[in-house]
């Protein structure tokens, strides 16, 4: 006769029918049915084990039955990472980098619903039927919006500042203040960055105090940039001096 372990094995769902459970449509959104079906598959030969060593009573395998959605979320977030989730931006910070930033617009947001959920000419050109530039249209908006030459959109100021200092100070020297050799979030250091990009960092003044003199000092015939680090979330207090943007850029400019 087969044992009562044995008996009680056969409760256990299949995976079709598990993956048939209405309470799971937003994970096999979020995730996909595959990622679903390996942790679903996953979970059952866990308790199949546990059954069969003797270890679930029968009310404790009815409650893990229960609890198959939430344990399968539990999983898979585990494994893949937990989805992003809406919060309340009470730091005070407007734009903050932990939070997403700047909110769509409700009206981009719905225009982006339709776009997203379909192809678009996102690097096509529909005039010559070519392909065209994805960046085009960002290029040229912010370019109205700042009144630059040119514009760029990168993932981070970092690969901002890598893609800048590559193409305009490529094997020559970048002037730095001692004091804006910081580190920024994502532990993206300024001197790795510039020699990242194929520059040579030249450091003036002190940590604390750097004066307009210094940078006019370290200018020679290698010099390609004066560059100016935000201090973002880092502060020096007290005893110290720094030079503003406009100040460096009308040195550089001269």
């Amino acid at each position: 006769m087969p044992s009562v372990d044995s008996d009680r094995r056969r409760q256990l769902p299949a995976v079709d029918r598990v993956l048939a459970d209405p309470r799971l449509e937003s994970l096999q959104t979020l995730y996909g049915t595959g990622a679903l079906a390996t942790q679903a598959r996953a979970e059952l030969g866990a308790l199949r084990q546990e059954l069969a060593e003797g270890h679930l009573s029968a009310e404790e395998l009815a409650l893990r039955l229960a609890r198959l959605p939430e344990r399968l979320r539990d999983r898979l977030e585990a494994r893949c990472g937990a989805p992003l989730c809406r919060v309340l931006n009470a730091t005070g910070i407007f734009l903050h980098t932990n939070l997403g930033r700047a909110p769509l617009p409700a009206a981009v947001a719905a225009e982006l619903v339709a776009l997203s959920t379909a192809a678009c000419d996102l690097e096509l050109d529909l005039a010559t039927g070519r392909r065209g530039d994805r960046a085009g249209r960002l290029s040229g908006l912010l370019s109205e919006l700042t009144g630059a030459e040119a514009a760029r959109v990168t993932n981070n100021s970092a690969a901002g500042l890598l893609l800048a200092v590559a193409a305009l100070a490529g094997g020559r020297e970048v002037v730095v203040s001692r004091g804006e050799l910081v580190e920024i979030g994502g532990s993206f250091r300024i001197p790795e960055i510039l020699a990242a990009a194929g520059a040579r960092l030249v450091e003036v003044g002190t940590t604390n105090r750097t004066r307009l003199a210094d940078y006019e000092k370290a200018i020679g015939p290698a010099t390609a940039l004066l560059l100016k680090v935000h201090a973002s979330n880092f502060r020096l207090s007290g005893f110290v001096a720094t030079v503003e943007a406009p100040a460096l850029a009308d040195l550089a400019h001269r």
